[in-house]
């Protein structure tokens, strides 16, 4: 990402060129990217390619102020962070499903962060809703956030009864828990890009994904609460939890809550799948 790029990504998420790359200035930036870039499935409904290259990512996010899902927006935000100064890793994730069932190898991608003044943070702004700061990767006491009371604990055995990481500290799995329970499994070891094709191809073809059976976008609040759409409804969640939920009369008035609420501009509005509908 070349310095005009940098400065167009800093634009997009309001935040001014950082002298240093600190923790309070990733804490800035996370929850600027939270805050205006959008967490949303659309691209699948729509019959848009996602196609993981940082070019792809770059004009998706910043030329056409659209956002993304966890692939798309945690890596256009690592390689911004990279180009900042950060000392960054992609972390492979499993997502805590059902009967605590994990999803499939490469169900998400978050990032290590390290800055300069110390320490290794957990960076995920493509999880929907989750932490609004990066979470503290060697803290195991509960990591209090305007998203939730957090931790980061050593991951159990799988369900073959298998412990990742080759059983050292340092690169055994981990769970993150949200208000005590399990929200994803993290690989210590850092991958690339391209390494998550697979799982986003997964996650825009499968009948059971919840990405094709459903769509979503969502996005943090300026007062640290919560607006999503999905389909025509209209959620907006205060930040002491409250929630207002409205369904909208027709395409037009969703499509302006679209371009309004979002910053996103769609000639049409995105519909299910038929095949990922439930039946």
């Amino acid at each position: 990402m070349d310095s005009a790029q940098v400065d167009a990504y800093l634009d997009r998420i309001g935040s001014d060129r950082p002298a240093w790359p600190t923790i309070e200035v990733l804490r800035e930036l996370h929850l600027r990217h939270l805050q205006t870039v959008p967490f949303e499935n659309l691209s699948v409904h729509l019959g848009e390619e996602i196609v993981l290259e940082e070019k792809r990512l770059f004009d998706k996010i910043v030329g056409a102020r659209r956002g993304g899902f966890c692939y798309e927006l945690n890596g256009a935000f690592a390689a911004l962070l990279v180009a900042l100064g950060f000392d960054v890793a992609l972390l492979a994730g499993r997502v805590h499903g059902e009967k605590g069932r994990l999803g499939v190898p490469y169900d998400h991608l978050v990032l290590r962060v390290r800055t300069v003044d110390g320490g290794d943070w957990l960076a995920d702004v493509g999880f929907g809703a989750h932490s609004h700061f990066p979470l503290e990767l060697g803290a195991r006491g509960e990591q209090r956030d305007p998203g939730g009371v957090f931790r980061v604990i050593e991951a159990g055995a799988d369900a073959a009864g298998v412990r990742g990481g080759g059983g050292s500290a340092e690169s055994s799995d981990l769970d993150v828990l949200r208000d005590g329970t399990p929200r994803y499994r993290l690989e210590m070891r850092p991958r690339v890009l391209d390494d998550f094709v697979s799982g986003a191809w997964w996650h825009t073809t499968s009948p059971v994904s919840h990405f094709v059976r459903s769509l979503v976008c969502s996005r943090v609040t300026e007062d640290g609460g919560r607006i999503t759409l999905s389909d025509r409804r209209l959620t907006v969640t205060a930040p002491d939890g409250r929630k207002e939920v409205s369904d909208l009369a027709s395409d037009e008035e969703a499509l302006e809550v679209y371009r309004e609420r979002f910053g996103i501009v769609l000639e049409r509005l995105p519909t299910v799948r038929q095949g990922g509908r439930d039946d």
